[in-house]
């Protein structure tokens, strides 16, 4: 049983890789992957999110329902409370988090096993260019953002994302099996 902390820079591929070790994982039944809340459209692309207005993140945060919620890139996230009751049952939870967030995150859940996925600048700042959500403009405040925060969790296992799809997911389903307890299956 694990909270696993997923990091990284907008554009390293946190989603994509999170959709390749969720389609891995979904017959094992120790394995539970958190959705996040995000005050975002939800056909934006990228992130499998449940989409909410300002107005609803405010009223379930003013009700407890989020276990962990923060700001940032001018939208809210949160991740339910759900998660409690997923811990709570021994199961392995997977989250995709943020370094900005990280300490009030641990304070809350001082075990969680933090994963950082990295890629080199020049090819994020492509992936940030490609993907199109972004103007040139703000690309640049995601890659300063991230000089930023590089330093944030000395202490993370770290994925590097810079091949193929398959190279970089099976290396984080790997590690998701290795908290889980289960043995890795094709």
């Amino acid at each position: 049983m694990a909270l696993i902390y997923l990091t990284g820079p907008s554009g390293s591929g946190k989603d994509s890789l999170l959709r390749y070790a969720r389609e891995q994982l979904s017959a094992h039944a120790g394995v539970c992957f958190a959705h996040r809340y995000v005050t975002r459209a939800a056909d934006a692309g990228g992130e499998n999110h449940i989409a909410l207005s300002s107005e609803e993140f405010a009223s379930r945060g003013r009700a407890g329902l989020f276990a962990l919620s923060w700001a940032g890139n001018e939208l809210y996230y949160g991740v339910g409370i759900e998660i409690e009751f997923w811990l709570a049952t021994g199961l392995t939870v997977v989250m995709n988090g943020s370094r900005a967030y990280l300490r009030q995150a641990r304070a809350r859940y001082p075990q969680l096993v933090v994963v950082e996925i990295a890629v080199s600048e020049l090819l994020l700042r492509e992936r940030l260019i490609a993907r199109g959500r972004e103007t040139a403009k703000e690309a640049e405040r995601r890659l300063q953002r991230n000089r930023e925060l590089s330093a944030v969790a000395p202490d993370a296992q770290v994925i590097r994302n810079e091949g193929d799809l398959e190279s970089g997911g099976q290396a984080l389903v790997a590690l998701i099996c290795r908290y889980a307890g289960q043995p890795l299956r094709p």
